[in-house]
């Protein structure tokens, strides 16, 4: 795959910042847009070894023109904070000179119900999950209008979840907040274009976590009508896909299985 463009200059890498890029999801997705061409900014919260730790990998991987040192491109920032999260673009772009893409990765998942429902954790997931990524989508687009970028050379990748079409009743705050996500992919679209694309990705049960052993993981990743869920590589390579193809904006790519598809009485992690 050729390097993306960039209006920066002719042989300039585009940028791409990634939030919660220190572990898990996010960090595999830094490092396949690194692969892909793109210089990436690593946000964290609390994972600052991690976050270094991909930038280094991120730079082995990318553009070999690259001459600052890995801390140069980690950013710390409270996105439940919204003074954090809207300093974090104008950040980056002091540091890296210009932005060209979002990766809204990062996210709260904390366990609630109908019956352990509170506005103070429905805020927190709001403030997380669908807040920062409209602040920072918002910064992008007037990072693009103050460039004078191409239309359509930015985006914004919202990572959301195969269960906001196969909904169950636990995690509520936290689906509350993506579907909330899912329905601004359509807004910001209108609202931002032609300066900047909005597209959605929703995987499905991608990643084990503490609350499921392997042999669980393995079980859960097979009920799909496919016979086994998304990995972590058709995830990313869906990620970049959706950053490269300008004629795709306001609409959710579903990574799967076709889990979607499935009615499940509850979540992945505690079945």
């Amino acid at each position: 795959m050729s390097a993306p463009f960039s209006s920066a200059s002719p042989t300039a890498p585009r940028t791409a910042l990634v939030t919660g890029a220190g572990k898990r999801l996010g960090r595999e997705i830094a490092l396949g847009l690194a692969k892909a061409g793109w210089r990436v900014a690593v946000h964290y919260l609390s994972s600052e070894s991690e976050a270094l730790k991909t930038a280094q990998d991120c730079l082995a991987l990318g553009p070999s023109s690259q001459e600052m040192a890995p801390n140069h491109f980690i950013f710390q920032a409270d996105l439940a904070d919204e003074a954090a999260a809207r300093s974090l673009l104008p950040k980056v772009i002091a540091q890296l000179g210009h932005v060209d893409a979002v990766v809204n990765s990062a996210a709260l998942f904390e366990h609630d119900d109908v019956h352990s429902f509170s506005y103070s954790n429905m805020a927190q997931h709001w403030a997380s999950n669908t807040g920062a990524a409209i602040v920072l989508a918002q910064a992008l687009y007037q990072h693009c209008q103050s460039r004078g970028s191409q239309a359509a050379e930015a985006v914004v990748i919202n990572m959301l979840d195969q269960k906001l079409w196969n909904p169950n009743p636990d995690f509520l705050s936290y689906t509350l907040s993506k579907a909330a996500l899912e329905a601004a992919n359509t807004l910001l679209a209108q609202a931002l274009a032609p300066w900047v694309r909005v597209v959605g990705v929703a995987p499905g049960l991608t990643l084990t976590s503490h609350m499921l052993d392997n042999d669980k993981f393995q079980a859960l990743h097979k009920l799909s009508p496919l016979g086994r869920s998304s990995s972590v590589e058709e995830v990313v390579s869906t990620v970049v896909f959706a950053m490269h193809n300008r004629a795709m904006t306001g609409t959710t790519l579903l990574v799967d299985g076709g889990q979607h598809l499935m009615k499940f009485e509850r979540d992945f992690s505690l079945m």
